[in-house]
């Protein structure tokens, strides 16, 4: 799992189908204390999150999971937005 924040939304006209509907995200990996690392992913939001610029998410960085979340065997997604934290504790 990956601690993020969103940094943008990517539109495309042409697309796979599989991403009809779907929204994809830029997601700027986070340290544990929220600070950006200036590694960015691109991420779907599509399991109900609705996740926006700023939202500090939790992000799934691994294609056969993100998969399983979607129930297709054969998507070509790697990384699903799957919360948005609202703070981060240690110990």
């Amino acid at each position: 799992m990956i601690l993020g924040k969103v940094a943008g939304t990517i539109v495309s006209t042409i697309n796979h189908p599989f991403y009809d509907g779907k929204k994809l995200l830029v997601v700027d990996k986070c340290d544990a204390n929220f600070e950006p690392t200036g590694k960015y992913l691109v991420a779907v939001d599509g399991v109900g999150i609705h996740a926006g610029h700023g939202d500090h998410v939790l992000v799934l960085d691994e294609g056969n999971g993100s998969r399983q979340i979607f129930a297709d065997k054969s998507a070509p997604v790697r990384s699903t937005i799957v919360g948005i934290v609202d703070q981060v504790s240690t110990g």
